[in-house]
């Protein structure tokens, strides 16, 4: 099934673990260098710019053998141009074929021909059934599992994902006002399966390059389970959805379950986090939290904005600084200690950074009045004199 060669993305892992093992210091750059020329990895890029070149070039050179084959064709497309944008999907595929027989992965020119066809696919089967939105859905659904399964890209798991939550949130609407009444509830638990199936398969897993595409799966049911429960979607979904009007002394239905799961799940995200020593969940947790106060304040302003913002500054200073006192000392468990994993100078060239765009200048010490200096005394100064 897989494309390419599972030593080789083996391999990547391993080289990717050896390069944290150098940032961190536990091996040195000789050590490092000697592990990477011993180490066969496929063509890719870890720059994310250059990889973004590379796509560009690949969309280039994409559309222009699409545009080819509409040229060779321009006197079929009047009555068939439907199969035309079929065979630009194949293309895509094809390219995508050729591109990793020549060992490219991750390097920008593949990107380009995985994504374009499963966008081109996308747009034929839409042109072919008038827009059926959970045809279009599960199609793209199943071709980004396979497209992932075979070429290993993260971006073909974030998009089985989507397609995923997008098929079962059309088959909701296929069965009308009730499908859309209890759609939140059915995305809840839709999540808390897709959370506890990817924590077993990646305790379980025995293939290390699939590790990361399992682990998205794993953060997105966090932040759709958030989202399902959140009360400002909910409310704006029932208006968009259902055509609710919401009076001004009325509320949506359920509306106190969904201001408690509004503020409850990001709190559980960061203490299960911090037991737990999960720094994604903890960042979902922080992210939900900060939108749990916006999805409030949206709709009750309580005080003004200048106002909720110092407010918020000064908890949010308070709090950092108590647990910082509280955790520096500690050596194990939940800890201020810095991570040799991390990369430590971040922090500094970001404080160098900003120093110089506000123009801050290094603290100088004032001179002292006393001259010194001519040796005139005992002992002899600069000028040698006694």
């Amino acid at each position: 099934m897989i494309a390419h060669d599972k030593t080789e993305l083996e391999n990547i892992t391993l080289l990717e673990e050896a390069k944290s093992l150098n940032e961190a210091g536990f091996i040195n750059k000789k050590q490092f260098e000697v592990i990477s020329k011993q180490l066969i990895v496929p063509k890719s890029h870890n720059n994310l710019l250059i990889r973004a070149a590379f796509f560009l070039l690949g969309v280039f050179l994409y559309s222009s053998i699409c545009g080819f084959f509409s040229l060779i064709s321009v006197d079929l497309i009047d009555d068939n141009f439907k199969v035309l944008i079929f065979l630009y999907a194949l293309v895509g595929f094809i390219g995508a074929e050729f591109l990793t027989k020549q060992k490219f992965y991750g390097h920008g020119l593949d990107d380009a021909f995985i994504l374009g066809a499963q966008l081109t696919l996308a747009i034929a089967i839409g042109v072919y059934t008038d827009g059926n939105g959970l045809l279009i859905a599960v199609t793209i659904m199943v071709t980004s599992l396979l497209s992932y399964l075979r070429y290993v890209h993260l971006s073909m798991a974030l998009l089985f994902c989507l397609a995923a939550t997008a098929s079962l949130v059309y088959t909701m609407f296929e069965l009308g006002d009730i499908g859309k009444n209890i759609l939140p509830f059915v995305l809840m638990l839709f999540s808390v399966a897709v959370y506890f199936y990817s924590k077993t398969v990646l305790k379980n897993l025995k293939t290390a390059f699939y590790h990361k595409g399992i682990l998205l799966a794993n953060s997105f049911s966090l932040i759709l389970f958030y989202l399902s429960g959140n009360y400002l979607v909910v409310r704006e979904l029932s208006v968009a959805l259902l055509g609710a009007q919401i009076n001004p002394n009325s509320d949506i239905s359920f509306a106190y379950f969904f201001y408690a799961f509004t503020f409850i799940v990001p709190v559980g995200f960061l203490v299960y986090s911090l037991l737990k020593k999960d720094r994604i969940m903890l960042w979902i947790g922080a992210l939900a939290m900060a939108f749990s106060i916006y999805s409030v304040r949206y709709y009750y302003a309580v005080l003004p904005i200048e106002t909720f913002l110092t407010i918020a500054g000064l908890l949010l200073f308070a709090f950092t600084f108590f647990a910082i006192k509280k955790l520096k000392h500690n050596k194990t468990g939940i800890t201020f200690r810095p991570d040799r994993f991390t990369n430590a100078n971040a922090f500094m060239n970001a404080e160098a950074l900003i120093a110089s765009q506000l123009g801050l200048k290094p603290e100088t010490i004032q001179e002292s009045d006393m001259e010194f200096g001519g040796g005139g005394f005992s002992g002899g100064g600069s000028g040698g004199e006694f």
